[in-house]
Parts: C-alpha cells; structure tokens; sequence
C-alpha cells in the first residue's frame, strides 16, 4: 500500500499543479485514495456534490495525471463515503468507462450517501463553485455583511456563538447569496461542522415531501443536528405548517447553541407573510443591509469577473476605459455587470477581435439603464415615516386614533397613493385592513394641509427625498 500511496502522492502533486491551488483545495483536498486494482483506480470524496462536479469538469484531467504515473490504468471508479462507513454494506459492481472507448471519460459513483441526507431537503441546494470568500469583492456597502459571515464562517463547534441569526437583506444582485454560498463553502471545507445551504423553496419542499412520507420527525430531527443553518431567499416562506416548523426549527437551534444564517430580499420587519414571533427572533440577532454598489466596488467587480475569465482565457483582455466606463453606465447590480464581461468575452472570442470601447458601448447597450426612478414599495414609505415622528410601524398598521400616530398614518397613506401605483383600496389593507374611503380622506386632508402648512410641506418633501434616494 505505500507505493500505491506515493504514486497517489505524486498524482495530487500533478493536479495541484495542473489546476492551480486554488482549485486543488477546492475540489480535491478531500479526495482519497481507496485502492488500485489492475487497470482500475478507485477514489472517494466526501459528498455527492464533489463528485458530481469532478465527474463533469475534471474527469480526463484525474485520469490523465494517472496515466503519466501508471500508463495501464484506463479507468477510474469514483465513490461519495459515507461519513461512517457501513460495517457490511454489499458491494455494487461499478459501472467503469473505458478511456479508450470514449473521449471523455466518466467517473462513476458506486457508494450511497449517508442515511442522513435521505431527505432530499437535507441533501441541501446547488452550490456555485464560485461563490467564495476568495471571490467577494469588499466595499462600503458591503463591509459589515462580509465581516459577519466571516465570522460565523470561521467559528469551530463548541465555541459561543457571537449573533445568532446572522440575518442579510438587500436587493438583487448585490450580493446576498454569494456570501450565503461563501459561509456554506467554508464551513464544509473542514469536517468539524456540518453546514447546510438551503433556499426557502427546498426547506418548504423537504417538509411537504416528509409530511407525505410520514417522515416528518426524522426530517425535523435530521434539520436539527445541523451544526449550521443556511436559509436563502426566505421572503418565499409560506403556508401555516411550513412557517410553523420553521420556527420551531429556528428556535431549536438557536436554544442549542446552533448558528443560523438567513438571508432575504427585505429586513424582518417587513416579512408581513411570517409570524410575528418568527419576524421578532429574527431581528433579535444580526441585522445587516447591503447596500447599492458604488462606482468603487462596480470596478472591483468588474476586474475580479475579468480575472477569473482569464484563469480559462488566457488572452481576454478589457481595456481600463472599458472598465471605467461599465463601471459608470451599469449601476443596477452584480449580475449586470457579470453579463457584461461574458458578452464582451463571447463578441472577442467568437469574432477574435480585442475589446475597445466601442464593443462595449454596442454590447452592452440594454444593460445601460436610464436612470428610472426608484420603485418605493409600502413598506419603504411606512419605514422612513414611522422613524420621522417617532413611532412604530406597527402603530401605523394598529386601530389606534392618538393624534401622534393619526397624522404620521395620514402622511403615509398620502405617500403611498402619490408615490406608488397601488389602488386605494390595497393601501388600505397594507395599513391593517382598513377601507379605501378612510385612505380618501387621508390623502384629502394631506393634500389641504400642505398647500397652507408650510411646516408640514417641507416635511413631506423631505420624506420624498429620503424615499427616493
């Protein structure tokens, strides 16, 4: 066995090299040796995502490195262990691909997962392999969320947890699942943790499909041994049953000391769909916004994207004006600015020809958005006017009738017919189910106040101005 082990040694020592560090930590650190038999290599690695992703992008690539050390060796059977392997599980007789016989060679996985990832929610959401820490550009807007999933990133079992949950909210684009994504790689880098990334949409499938299955307490129980709890997208939680057994889940794992990170497209309070106690253990724990990209952190971006189209293209060059100038013209998000770099990657590739600015300028056109005013939603208005006069959301929304919460729902109401396109009667039951007639005669009586309350007028204006900023 320990020439089988220096041959392996020497084989990593090739991968390292052809792929790069980088990628060898990512994708093969965890890769073992289980034996060499005749033309055949077995390996293993921990999860069935590890094999899946060398299986379609690193396959001739392992074998290759082989053959240089073994030339018999034409096959190779990749198995997923079991993180206890099974006293006396029967041997499946693999499936092998003969290198000569194909061009691309397959690696085939003849080992089941463990018992505890049987439901398919705890088998957990697709990872990017790009979505790391390494990756993350750091700016203003983004410095706080990206320290806080460090953090819970870095922690070891055992030790207290700091902010628990760790909750991220901002808009499309900027950033949110990228950290999601970077917390879950890192933590699953080392065998210490377990750490599960789930969207909002697989947590309410597993459970549905446990209830059917009338596995529901093994799918709670198995939720439960989690170490650390990844939620995406939590803003498409719904049904009664499904929010239910998400708070308990939460509140279980929050009791034992667990870490659980969530993210959403809005902060807690804004959850209208979840419980209130749901929305009050969630803003009870680390409650980080991510900003809009500034023009800074947009070039970051942009030369990172550019840098990893490199690592596959090594001639792909973007000139710095061509860089300034996306950075200047594409403001909406992340993703624009990632679709700029493929396209003008494509154009150069496909018709080999450089980039210059005036390729940028024909290609990535349509992403180069007017400045359309911003989108105030109902939320955002009751927001910023409960903190202009002091009182709280939920004041707004109550049957309350003080004069220090009438005027500042009045002033809301008048905002959000002037403001939104949303119809009377659904502002009325944004603020606590009341008739459109009562949301007429707030925007009535606003409207004749500001035109003699020179006070109030400027109030109002400024309250335009923060919400459309």
């Amino acid at each position: 066995m320990t020439m089988e082990q220096d041959r392996w040694s020497r084989v990593k020592g090739r991968l390292r090299s052809s792929v790069g560090e980088d990628v060898y930590t990512s994708w093969f650190a965890r890769m073992d040796l289980e034996g060499v038999q005749d033309e055949s290599v077995r390996l293993s690695v921990p999860t069935r995502f590890l094999k899946s992703w060398i299986q379609a992008h690193y396959a001739e690539r392992v074998l290759s490195c082989w053959q240089a050390e073994m030339p018999e060796v034409h096959r190779i059977d990749l198995t997923v262990r079991s993180a206890v392997r099974p006293v006396a599980q029967p041997k499946e007789a693999p499936a092998p691909v003969e290198a000569r016989r194909a061009p691309t060679p397959e690696l085939r996985s003849t080992a089941t997962a463990p018992v505890s990832a049987n439901h398919d929610a705890l088998g957990g959401s697709p990872l990017d392999p790009r979505l790391t820490f390494a990756s993350f550009v750091v700016g203003r807007s983004n410095t706080l969320a990206h320290a806080a999933a460090r953090q819970v990133a870095e922690g070891r079992r055992g030790d207290p947890v700091m902010f628990n949950p760790l909750y991220i909210h901002a808009g499309v684009g900027l950033g949110k699942t990228h950290l999601l994504q970077a917390v879950t790689w890192a933590g699953n880098s080392g065998n210490e943790r377990k750490v599960l990334y789930l969207t909002a949409e697989k947590f309410m499938y597993g459970f549905v499909a446990a209830l059917k299955t009338q596995t529901a307490l093994a799918f709670k129980e198995a939720l439960r041994g989690i170490d650390v709890l990844v939620i995406d997208d939590l803003q498409f939680l719904q049904g009664k049953s499904t929010q239910a057994e998400f708070c308990h889940t939460l509140n279980a794992l929050i009791d034992a000391g667990r870490q659980v990170v969530i993210a959403a497209d809005r902060p807690p309070s804004d959850l209208e769909s979840l419980d209130d106690r749901v929305r009050s253990r969630l803003a009870g724990g680390l409650v980080v916004e991510m900003g809009s990209l500034g023009e800074e952190l947009r070039h970051g971006i942009l030369k990172s994207r550019v840098a990893a189209a490199r690592a596959h293209h090594a001639t792909f060059e973007v000139p710095e004006e061509v860089l300034h100038y996306l950075a200047r013209t594409i403001t909406h998000n992340g993703r624009d600015l990632e679709g700029a770099i493929n396209r003008l990657l494509a154009h150069s590739k496909l018709n080999n020809r450089p980039v210059t600015l005036e390729m940028a300028e024909h290609e990535v056109r349509d992403l180069v958005r007017p400045q359309e005013p911003k989108r105030i939603k109902i939320e955002d208005i009751q927001r910023v006017v409960a903190r202009q006069y002091n009182v709280s959301r939920s004041d707004l929304l109550s049957s309350r009738r003080t004069a220090n919460v009438v005027r500042p729902r009045q002033v809301a109401m008048y905002l959000a017919k002037t403001l939104t396109l949303r119809s009377l009667p659904e502002i009325g039951r944004r603020f606590g189910g009341r008739d459109h007639t009562t949301v007429l005669h707030a925007v009535r009586k606003i409207e004749a106040l500001v035109s003699k309350d020179t006070a109030l007028s400027e109030e109002v204006e400024s309250l335009k101005r923060q919400l459309q900023e």
